[in-house]
């Protein structure tokens, strides 16, 4: 259960864990060692001086283009530990639609993934600066090329961050136009965070595995503040998350938390479940008749289950309305999924969660068993 009397800003919730789970499992790409959320901390620290050095102060704006890496949460939390607005860029964004925001947020600096330098290799602005490589912190472009990353860099000042402060801007993926810019303090994001974990109790004993970009304030929200507030450990993949990337992940981590967009379930439904029901006439005639429909989708779900590692207890699902048929099959095959996450991030309400027998919502510490 969350501390009533918790400072909601991203430093003192990373406090809070650090002094709980100081050698416990932060972040790591799949199949690697973790870092500790000691070693986190200190990267941070160091990370923040480096910004000092290149002249961002509190309220300067600083985006970031990468791919999901342990680097992206790092970068996040340098930059909104010392009182600097984060802006995070969705990675399919066009070069056009990352000029727009980088424009429009007047960013003085970016950080960058190398597989997305291309989408600002012509981009020209009189605010952005600076221009730094996020897998090893390196600066690409300043006035002074003589600022390197020192990893045993501290701080010079101790930034008094609150909760009122603006953390984040994030940008809409400007379906109706231009993407527009909303402005989110640290106590809006911290308290949708806190009360994710009211949804679904997670602890240092989690494992994440995500898969969505990190600039969406859905992953943003409950798949890098969550986890780290809850001090649970969050792997990120190297590679989009193809099922022949995706399914030896799934096997390494056995993660208990995953959040998806529809999509994800329904290829995997449309295009590996479903065909096992309509192959054969027989069964496709059975699969028709309800009783015997959910005794197959209950086989069905076990495997799916055993799948995805076998300890999944929250599968969130949000962005898009799920599809009836792949909604009704995750229900009759007990399949521990939430939906409606992206209505918690608007209107904080609490989403309700399917487990074999009957619904849960607004449970403090709630246990999923599975397969029982």
């Amino acid at each position: 259960m969350e501390d009533k009397k918790q400072i909601l800003t991203f430093p003192a919730l990373f406090e809070a864990t650090l002094e709980r789970c100081s050698d416990l499992p932060a972040y790591a790409f799949v199949g690697e060692e973790p870092i500790s959320f000691r070693t986190t901390a200190k990267k941070i620290h160091a990370l923040t001086a480096f910004l000092e050095k290149i002249d961002i102060h509190p309220g300067n704006k600083v985006a970031i283009l990468s791919t999901n890496m342990p680097n992206w949460g790092i970068a996040y939390f340098a930059i909104t530990f010392m009182g600097a607005v984060v802006v995070p860029i969705l990675p399919d964004f066009s070069p056009d639609e990352v000029a727009n925001v980088l424009d429009h947020s007047e960013a003085k600096t970016i950080f960058v993934s190398s597989g997305l330098l291309g989408k600002i290799e012509n981009y020209k602005s009189d605010f952005l600066k600076n221009r730094i490589m996020i897998e090893d912190f390196s600066l690409l472009t300043n006035d002074n090329t003589s600022f390197q990353f020192d990893p045993d860099a501290i701080p010079s000042i101790r930034y008094n961050v609150n909760e009122d402060d603006i953390a984040s801007i994030i940008y809409t993926s400007g379906t109706t136009g231009r993407s527009k810019g909303v402005m989110l303090t640290h106590k809006n994001i911290s308290f949708n965070a806190l009360k994710g974990r009211r949804i679904q109790y997670l602890d240092e004993t989690d494992r994440f595995l995500s898969v969505l970009p990190l600039s969406h304030t859905y992953e943003n929200t409950l798949g890098l503040i969550l986890p780290m507030l809850c001090g649970a450990c969050v792997y990120y993949l190297r590679k989009p998350p193809t099922p022949s990337v995706l399914i030896p992940a799934l096997e390494i981590v056995r993660p208990t938390t995953m959040l998806t967009v529809p999509l994800i379930i329904e290829k995997i439904y449309f295009n590996k479940i479903l065909p096992t029901f309509t192959e054969k006439k027989l069964i496709r005639l059975l699969y028709n008749i309800p009783i015997i429909r959910k005794k197959l989708n209950s086989i069905a779900g076990k495997k799916l289950y055993k799948t995805f590692g076998g300890e999944v207890k929250f599968f969130g699902i949000g962005g898009a309305k799920l599809n009836k048929a792949v909604e009704r099959f995750l229900r009759e095959a007990s399949f521990p999924y939430a939906i409606g996450v992206t209505d918690l991030l608007k209107q904080h309400l609490f989403l309700q969660v399917q487990t074999p027998k009957k619904r849960f919502s607004n449970q403090p510490a709630l246990q999923l068993k599975i397969l029982s």
